[in-house]
C-alpha cells in the first residue's frame, strides 16, 4: 500500500509538468525544426511512461504486471525516452549558440522521427508482452510471443540508428558546418542577441545597465536587466 500510495502521489507533479509543457505551446509561433520535434517526442514519451505508471500503482494490476516486460516499458519510457529526446532537444537547440555552426536540418528532422519510431516500436510491444504474462530476463519464451519479440528487436535496430546520426552530423558540424550567425532560429531572447559563440564578456557595448542595448524588450526582461 505505501509503495502504492507514493507512486500515485509522484503522478500528480508529472501531469502538472505534462499539462505546463504542453500549455507553454499555446499560441506559440511553432516551427518543427529538430528541436521542437525532439520536445514534442518528449512530451508523448514521458506520458506514455506516466500513464503506465499508474497502472502499476493499482494493486490488482501491479499483481498481474509485476516483474514482466511491462516494467521493463514503463521504465525506459520515463527514463530512457523521456530524458534522451530531452537531451538531444536541448543538444540541437543550442548547437548553434554553442558552436557558431549549423547542422543539416533535414538530416536532424530525419533522425528525430527515427528515433522517435524505433522507439515506440522497440518499447510499446514491450507493453503487450508484460499485459500476457513475458516475464523479463527470460530467454525463452512461447511461440505466441516471436512476433512482438521480433519486432521489439526490429526496433531496436531502429532506435540504433537514429541515435548513430546525430553522433555523426553534429560531430561533422562542429568543424565543417555552414556559419550559424548570432540567431538562427529568429529567437527574442537575450541569449541570442549576441554573437555565436558569445563574447567572453556576453555583449560587446556595455552601459549603464552592464550590457548592449536590445530594443524591443519586455518588460520582465527589462526589469532582469
Amino acid at each position: 500500500m505505501v509503495f502504492s500510495l507514493l507512486s500515485f502521489v509522484v503522478a500528480v507533479p508529472s501531469a502538472i509538468k505534462v499539462f505546463s509543457w504542453t500549455a507553454t505551446l499555446y499560441k506559440g509561433s511553432i516551427t518543427f525544426e529538430a528541436p521542437m520535434i525532439y520536445a514534442l517526442g518528449f512530451i508523448l514519451l514521458f506520458t506514455i511512461g506516466g500513464l503506465s505508471g499508474l497502472f502499476l500503482s493499482t494493486l490488482p494490476i501491479d499483481v498481474h504486471v509485476h516483474d514482466t516486460y511491462f516494467v521493463i516499458a514503463h521504465f525506459h519510457y520515463i527514463m530512457v525516452g523521456g530524458s534522451i529526446l530531452a537531451l538531444l532537444g536541448g543538444i540541437h537547440y543550442w548547437f548553434p549558440k554553442i558552436t557558431g555552426r549549423l547542422y543539416p536540418e533535414r538530416l536532424a528532422q530525419f533522425s528525430a522521427i527515427v528515433i522517435i519510431a524505433g522507439f515506440n516500436l522497440t518499447f510499446f510491444p514491450q507493453f503487450i508482452l508484460g499485459y500476457l504474462g513475458m516475464p523479463r530476463r527470460y530467454q525463452s519464451y512461447p511461440a505466441e510471443f516471436q512476433v512482438l519479440h521480433v519486432l521489439s528487436s526490429a526496433g531496436a535496430s531502429v532506435l540504433a540508428l537514429g541515435y548513430l546520426l546525430p553522433f555523426l552530423y553534429l560531430g561533422w558540424s562542429t568543424f565543417r558546418g555552414r556559419k550559424s550567425g548570432s540567431n538562427p532560429w529568429n529567437s527574442d531572447g537575450l541569449e541570442w542577441q549576441t554573437q555565436s559563440p558569445p563574447l567572453k564578456q556576453n555583449f560587446s557595448e556595455p552601459v549603464s545597465f552592464g550590457y548592449h542595448y536590445i530594443p524591443q524588450l519586455t518588460r520582465f526582461e527589462e526589469a532582469n536587466l
